[in-house]
């Protein structure tokens, strides 16, 4: 398991914000304004293929200056405590791709589960009902660039210990190997909406097979 992870997820606990107003995936609300996206837009690598930090079901491209890390899958010798962080829902934790280097505070998770009967929209809600403290949740289909369709979830996330809460984004596809959900979360909002646009990078460019 990649240490960075683990750090990631166990610091998570403790992140949180001031509540926004809802935002919705693909409206003005959650989608980054046309300047963010602009200067986001450059490519960093692509992220999937044989070769990649993380090889994945999927392929899609990566902001300028994040770092991705794979994450060991899970083994009969690892703790409930540390499944438990690397398993949410159906999927489990691939990878991650750090923004620090790029300036940001957080990161962008890629999560694989095994082959089933699942639609990407089923599999993203099992996804957010299996955290505690999620909620608020809209949710809406999307079509990258190259065609694959998915299902994408915009929610709030509620740190129940802190009382506080933040926005979160996530998107989900299925193929052959099993479905794939790509998560975004943040120090808080305001982190959040400045990673954005590199969320949406991956969104528009994500591929399959």
């Amino acid at each position: 398991m990649g240490a960075a992870l683990l750090a990631g997820l166990l610091t998570a606990c403790s992140e949180g914000a001031g509540k926004q107003p809802e935002e919705q995936p693909g409206t003005a609300a959650g989608t980054p304004t046309a300047a963010k996206t602009a200067e986001a837009v450059a490519k960093g690598g692509t992220l999937g293929p044989a070769g990649s930090a993380c090889e994945l079901p999927v392929t899609f491209d990566l902001a300028a200056d994040w770092k991705a890390e794979a994450v060991e899958a899970l083994s009969a010798g690892d703790s409930e405590a540390v499944a438990d962080l690397l398993r949410q829902g159906p999927v489990s934790a691939a990878c991650e791709v750090d923004a620090k280097p790029a300036g940001h505070i957080g990161y962008l998770r890629v999560w694989t589960g095994e082959p089933g009967d699942d639609d990407p929209r089923k599999v993203l809600q099992a996804f957010v009902a299996a955290e505690d403290g999620n909620a608020q949740e809209r949710y809406r289909t999307f079509a990258a660039d190259s065609g694959v369709t998915g299902a994408e979830v915009a929610y709030r996330h509620t740190n129940e210990l802190l009382g506080e809460t933040k926005q979160e984004h996530a998107f989900a596809v299925v193929t052959d190997s099993g479905p794939v959900v790509v998560h975004l979360g943040g120090l808080d909002d305001e982190e959040h909406r400045d990673m954005l646009p590199a969320y949406e990078l991956a969104r528009k460019s994500l591929r399959t097979g």
